[in-house]
Order: structure tokens, then sequence, then C-alpha cells
């Protein structure tokens, strides 16, 4: 019985391309058009199709962390880009149907994230090992989108990029005091004392990071104007002339996204400037990928822009500038796979065969999201006032390679 509603369900799917499946019992099936570089797959556990069929979103990850699903010569990249090309096309089975309204209709409950549970969902993720971490980020340890003014950019540069256009966005002068909103390994704090000369207050529920960005400050000599906190963002009690939050947003959950703003506006001096700095959906709002939700995020969710915006505007803060990041996350995680793979053998090390199959689905499957499935990164300005930043956009752009260059080398002109 299962094998049939299997293929029911995968011809619904794979309808362009060409997927062929070796069943558990040894019999091929062959799906899509016939077009395109054929992608094999080898089934070797019976019970397999009924979990494929009732959930596949969660147990294809699953099964090739398990290696119960057999990729021909491992080509991640070519089965789950004849996937998700086909999902991108809407193509999808009454059963993903379902599944997606229920996850929709349960998410207030899955993100509910009050001060505990929402630490814990961060230890989950960020408080693994550091040398993780350190064999696939940049230097700098820059776990957000990189922002690629060239397609020649090392990731070391686009990152130095990145910090440079959150600065420049910020309208940072030296003196001011600024509020990073889940500060990770204190990359950007530090960069805002040492280049721009503002006093930095960096926050983190992550015990791990909190203690290399202790030591990064001690050791740049910057502890007199760096401080960083264990502790929740809605535990600050002092006000700023400017808030930044980079990569926090995603785990902050829908219902709580009113208390968010409402945060930062109370913490925002009345001529003050904050950006936000996020992931997001260019679709309507949606639910969490439940592989993403078990083992990568718990408890996290990408936004639609409309949730973003009623929720700013119910808390009376000004968006006096958004921009969309496009396809630069996704060159992002393209370095970040490159990197882990020339580092796996060393990550093996540190963990099991199971973990860095998991952790090169997630990175293959987010570059993949971002080129093919409308997934983007939000920018945000925000201010409480309507003259607190410039009219126009031109101070964003201006002396754009001098303020970069402060960083490393001098950057080279965009294509």
């Amino acid at each position: 019985m299962w094998d049939n509603l299997f293929d029911r369900a995968v011809r619904q799917i794979i309808r362009s391309g060409t997927l062929i499946v070796e069943m558990p019992d040894g019999s091929t099936r062959r799906y899509g058009d016939g077009t395109g570089n054929p992608v094999k797959v080898t089934l070797t556990e019976p019970e397999l199709l009924r979990k494929l069929l009732l959930n596949p979103e969660l147990h294809v990850g699953e099964a090739y962390m398990d290696g119960t699903l057999v990729i021909e010569d491992d080509d991640l990249y070519g089965f789950l880009g004849l996937v998700l090309s086909n999902v991108a096309e809407g193509n999808s089975s009454l059963v993903q149907h379902v599944n997606r309204y229920l996850r929709r209709a349960l998410r207030v409950v899955r993100q509910y994230n009050p001060v505990g549970r929402a630490k814990a969902n961060v230890a989950h993720h960020y408080d693994l090992s550091g040398e993780l971490y350190e064999l696939f980020l940049d230097e700098d340890r820059q776990y957000s989108c990189a922002y690629f003014r060239s397609p020649d950019d090392t990731l070391e540069q686009a990152q130095k990029n990145k910090k440079a256009h959150i600065a420049r966005k910020l309208l940072i002068e030296p003196g001011m005091r600024v509020l990073d909103i889940g500060c990770g390994w204190g990359g950007l704090a530090l960069t805002l004392a040492q280049e721009h000369g503002a006093r930095v207050l960096g926050v983190t529920l992550s015990e791990e990071q909190h203690k290399v960005a202790c030591a990064r400050a001690r050791a740049a000599g910057l502890d007199d104007r760096v401080e960083f906190r264990l502790t929740d963002y809605r535990n600050v009690k002092e006000r700023f002339d400017r808030i930044v939050s980079v990569g926090m947003f995603e785990h902050v959950g829908v219902p709580h996204y009113r208390e968010f703003f409402a945060h930062v506006r109370d913490k925002l001096e009345e001529d003050g400037v904050a950006l936000l700095h996020t992931i997001g959906r260019s679709s309507p709002p949606g639910a969490t990928n439940p592989w993403i939700d078990k083992y990568i995020f718990p408890g996290g969710y990408i936004p639609a822009m409309s949730e973003v915006m009623a929720a700013i505007e119910k808390e009376d803060l000004i968006t006096t500038d958004v921009e969309i990041l496009r396809l630069h996350y996704a060159e992002t995680l393209k370095h970040w796979h490159d990197r882990f793979m020339a580092n796996r053998d060393r990550v093996l090390e540190l963990y099991d065969e199971r973990f860095c199959r998991m952790w090169r689905f997630y990175l293959v499957a987010s570059e993949l999201t971002f080129r093919l499935d409308r997934q983007v990164v939000f920018q945000f300005q925000l201010s409480r006032k309507l003259d607190t930043v410039p009219l126009t956009r031109d101070y964003i752009y201006r002396d754009a390679e001098e303020v970069a260059a402060k960083s490393g080398k001098r950057l080279r002109a965009a294509e």
C-alpha cells in the first residue's frame, strides 16, 4: 500500500527534471519529464516510504542523516535542487498541504518564547563547540548574511562590507551608546567601538558566545568601551542612541514581535536610529520547516514582511528605510559549505558522521532555499522621528569603499 501512495505523492511533486528512485524492494521508478541531469536516490528501508509520504519535510533530512536515503555520488546539491525547484513551482502532495496548514495553525504555540525557553533554544545551536564555527565561518565569526559588493569578494571581505553597510545606516558618531541585540561572538560590537568610536552593550543568551566575546574585548583592549552581558534583551534597562540586531529576530517568535519593537522604541533615544537585519520570506506568512525546527533552530521562524511591518506600525516606530538583500545569503552559505567540506575530517573528530551529514544538509538546503524559494534578507532602518536620518539614501553609499577599507584592503570597484 505504502509504495503506491508514495509513488503517487512523488509524481505530484516532481514534474520537471529527472528523479530515479530505487525502492527498498530493488525496483526502480522514474519521475519528472525526463529533462536535465538525472538524480538517483536509493531508499534502503521499507518503513521510509511511510515516513516520506506522511512528513517529507522532516524525514528527507533525517533519512539523509541516517544513511537510509542514499544519493548517488552524494550529489546533495543536485537532489535538493531538483526537489526545491519543483516545490518553488507550487508542486506538492495533498499530505504536504495538510501538514503546512497544521504547522501554521500551531505555530503560535511553538513560537511562544519566554525568557527561559528562548535561552534553551539558543543553547541548542549556539552553544556547540566554538571550534566548529571556526571551521566554516570567517575570521570574525560573522554568522549572518554577508554583503557582496562584487561577486569576487572573499567571505572575509563580504563580511566586512556587511558591517560597514550597517554602520553607515546607523549613522554612528563617536561616543554614541549602542545596543547590539543578539551580539553573537561580538564582531559587530567590537567593530563599532574600534572603528566608529561607539560605546557598545552587546547581549546574548549563548554562554559560549558570551565567553568568547568577553575574551575578544579584553584582547583588543576594548573592554572599557564594549560590554557583553549574558541576558535576554528584555532585561536591558538603559536607553541608547543606536540599536542594532543582526540575525536574532528569527528567534523572537511571531507572538513576541510587538514586544520586541516596543522594547526597541522604549530603549531608543528620541533622536535615535535602529537597524534590524533578519532573514525574511518574499511570500505570505507560513511555518517553519519541521527538520530545521527539530535539528537546527528550535522555535525559529522566517517572517514575511507583512508580519514585521504590522508590528513596527503598532509600536509607533517610523520605518525610514527598507532594503532587500536577495542572493547575498546564498553566496554566504556557499562559502560556508565549501569551508565546512574542506574541514569535514576535523568536524568528524569533534562529532560523528551523522552530525556531519546533518550540518551539510543544513548548509546546502539553506543555500538552495535562498536561490530557488524566495527567501531573502530584510534590513529595516527605524526611528522615532521623521527627520532623524537624511532625506535621501546617498549617505549609505557615499564613500562606501573608504568606510569598508578601514577593516582591511581597499575593495575592488563593484562590477
